[in-house]
């Protein structure tokens, strides 16, 4: 599609936005907001099953709900893992990084434990299949080839990925990292996670975004929060501001809009829940997902389900900052070993 015919992306000019008026009125939000165990998954499947039921990408979405479920039920009984001590964290906060980054920090051997929990659950129900077929090869791959895909997909490198099995390593590292930045706020309080720079990665594990949520209710209602694409995780970052490089300047908002004759693609979502916040210094973009629009969106499954903005925020010239550990594309050219999902 070309943005300058059928679904068009209108631009919205520079206002102050409703965090700005609240920040000016000295109101106060926490800046991090951890992932609630008991339903940090759960709501993710259940919006990814919402989405499906009209989406052109229906079988992908259900197969993603699966796994979400699959992580919900391996998060709740977690075993502890290994944190940071309270030097480490003390050393990270003075150095302004987040305590336990995801290429970094060692990862406790018991993450493939979680791994292979998330894919016995998720294989369970499972028929005969490509699918099975999948999950049984991977649980039957060595550890040390289990342990050098994470590192790529930590790094975000695909090239040499195995993407077949990528998603579900990925959910295992995510279930096992929201464990990790759970304990160590147990531990450690919630103030372990602070500021860090750049403020556009994970305070916890240095993580991108997948997306960025404007949030309601009382606490943080009007405020815009990023989604870590790995723990969960999500902190403050004002409005208006660029996610790649920290920009104020030349922020527009696209967005599908109808036109006369021409229906919008099925996304399952109410109209204005996610559009795209390009900057044009830098020329990347982020997707932004409103409560106020539809309560109900989650940043993972919404972004999966909005994948045709993508494609039309790509065609006017902007390249994608949000990584989506569930979204991921083919190896880049042999002289770029960098990617991105």
């Amino acid at each position: 599609m070309n943005p300058g015919t059928g679904n068009s992306l209108p631009r919205t000019p520079r206002v102050l936005s409703p965090e700005e008026i609240a920040m000016q009125a000295g109101r106060q939000m926490p800046f991090v907001r951890l992932p609630v165990r008991a339903s940090v998954f759960h709501d993710r499947q259940l919006r990814l099953r919402q989405l499906a039921a009209s989406h052109p990408m229906r079988e992908y979405l259900l197969f993603v709900a699966d796994l979400a479920a699959a992580q919900h039920q391996a998060l709740q009984d977690h075993p502890p893992v290994a944190v940071p001590d309270a030097s480490a964290c003390a050393a990270a906060a003075k150095a302004l990084k987040p305590p336990m980054p995801a290429f970094g920090w060692p990862r406790d051997p018991l993450w493939q434990a979680t791994l292979r929990r998330v894919l016995t659950l998720f294989a369970a129900p499972l028929a005969a299949g490509p699918v099975r077929d999948t999950v049984e090869r991977l649980l039957a791959s060595p550890a040390d080839w289990i342990d050098a895909q994470a590192d790529r997909l930590s790094r975000r490198i695909t090239l040499g990925l195995d993407l077949a099995t990528a998603p579900l390593i990925a959910a295992g590292l995510q279930a096992y990292w929201t464990q990790l930045a759970l304990q160590t706020a147990d531990v450690h309080g919630e103030r372990v996670f602070g500021h860090t720079e750049p403020g556009t990665e994970c305070p916890c594990c240095g993580s991108l975004p997948t997306a960025s949520i404007t949030r309601i209710g009382a606490e943080d209602g009007g405020f815009r929060y990023l989604h870590c694409s790995l723990c969960s995780t999500q902190w403050h970052y004002v409005r208006i501001k660029c996610t790649h490089c920290e920009s104020t300047k030349g922020i527009q908002f696209q967005q599908l809009t109808p036109e006369p004759g021409i229906a919008l693609p099925a996304t399952g979502a109410r109209p204005g829940a996610a559009k795209a916040e390009c900057c044009d210094a830098c020329h990347h973009y982020l997707k932004q997902v409103a409560m106020e629009k539809d309560p109900e969106v989650e940043p993972v499954a919404d972004d999966l389900a909005s994948i045709t903005l993508d494609l039309l925020v790509a065609d006017a010239g902007y390249e994608r900052s949000g990584h989506n550990l569930m979204l991921l594309f083919g190896d880049p050219d042999p002289d770029n070993d960098g990617g991105g999902g």
